[in-house]
């Protein structure tokens, strides 16, 4: 925050401690107690008999016996599950950036957790929406390059053996269930899009490798903005307001809702900002582009381990048309002066993401209620 800023109030309290149990009425809430034996019932009534064979075989059967599920609510112990089994590899895998949805959202957390003895051998990190009636990744299904938390991908097909039902597990990374996938069913869910910065020096590099028509509309948006002579300012934090009145007016000429029109993710990447700016694991950066006395775009970015992520972007294109497509260019630049190894531009193509940079897959997974 700048020094005038004072702190929100979000930030002035303490996470809690032992979080409100969720109610144990509903159909999709069906969660063991807090500790409870995985063999046999959740063995013999999850898999058929031949992926049962598959586990005996490959030498774990004592271990799946012995095996007990414990389920974890608390905020701290969750916080320290997480930091023990993270990977870190992602901005997704950062505690703080999870941490940022809870703060907006309150959702229970519900991590399941699968032990031997004192031993924690793998992690599923959920929380449960009730207004959805549903069970997601800890921080909502915006999460992204998601993994399993595991001592072992033999673990992975027990954890969702044992998960709860409904249960929605998006944006997976393939790599991370290359052996699960022998015995679980995963889909494909969008993917998400990329650019390496590896072979290239500027947008003049990028803009070369693509098709000329594109390229020459590119160029010439850019060129739209330029003449307006644009004042580009960098982490002016202030303008996170703007950035969401002007995505949801944008959305709202569309005749679309927009995300922003729920409260609670305006709280939450208030929380992304304030979190980033902390550096405790992530950076955060905002672009804004005025041309006159206007603002006509604000773009939130999230820097981590080498990878430059514009998370969230409101535009004028009302009044500045091409500003999009400007700023885009705008950021490949600043990622690459900033010594950044790729760019990511998340899920959903929106119509022009896959003419651009390259598609990542991505898996999802789905356990209804039975």
């Amino acid at each position: 925050m700048d020094q005038t800023d004072e702190p929100s109030k979000i930030d002035q309290e303490e996470p809690p401690g032992q979080t409100k149990p969720l109610p144990q009425t509903s159909r999709v809430f069906d969660a063991p107690e807090p500790l409870l034996p995985f063999y046999p019932t959740y063995f013999e009534n999850s898999f058929t008999q031949p992926q049962q064979e598959l586990f005996r075989r490959n030498g774990y059967a004592r271990l799946i016996k012995n095996l007990q599920i414990q389920v974890i609510i608390d905020l701290s112990s969750c916080r320290q599950l997480w930091q023990e089994f993270s990977p870190y590899q992602s901005l997704f895998d950062t505690w703080e950036f999870r941490l940022a949805f809870w703060q907006g959202y309150r959702h229970q957390p519900y991590f399941l957790t699968l032990k031997n003895g004192p031993e924690v051998l793998a992690l599923l990190p959920l929380w449960y929406e009730t207004d959805k009636q549903k069970y997601f990744w800890f921080g909502s299904w915006w999460q992204e390059d998601n993994t399993f938390f595991t001592r072992d991908p033999i673990f992975i097909p027990l954890l969702l053996a044992a998960s709860p039902q409904p249960l929605h597990l998006n944006a997976i990374l393939p790599e991370a269930v290359n052996w699960p996938k022998q015995v679980i069913n995963f889909c494909f869910d969008d993917p998400k899009y990329t650019l390496s910065t590896k072979n290239i020096r500027s947008a003049e590099d990028f803009l070369a490798t693509l098709k000329k028509k594109r390229r020459y509309n590119l160029r010439r948006d850019r060129r739209i903005i330029e003449d307006q002579s644009p004042q580009i300012i960098i982490d002016h934090f202030k303008d996170f307001d703007t950035l969401v009145t002007l995505s949801k007016t944008r959305f709202h000429q569309k005749g679309e809702d927009a995300d922003w029109d729920d409260q609670r993710r305006v709280t939450t990447f208030r929380q992304v900002v304030e979190l980033g700016r902390q550096k405790k694991s992530y950076q955060v950066r905002m672009v804004t582009v005025k041309i006159g006395n206007r603002i006509a775009a604000v773009d939130l970015i999230l820097i981590y381990e080498g990878c430059y992520y514009p998370v969230k972007c409101g535009y004028d294109v009302a009044n500045f048309p091409g500003i999009g497509n400007f700023v885009n260019l705008l950021e490949i630049d600043d990622a690459i002066k900033l010594g950044m190894k790729k760019l990511d531009f998340l899920e959903v193509n929106y119509g022009w993401k896959d003419k651009w940079f390259d598609s990542v897959p991505l898996l999802k997974y789905d356990k209804p209620v039975t």
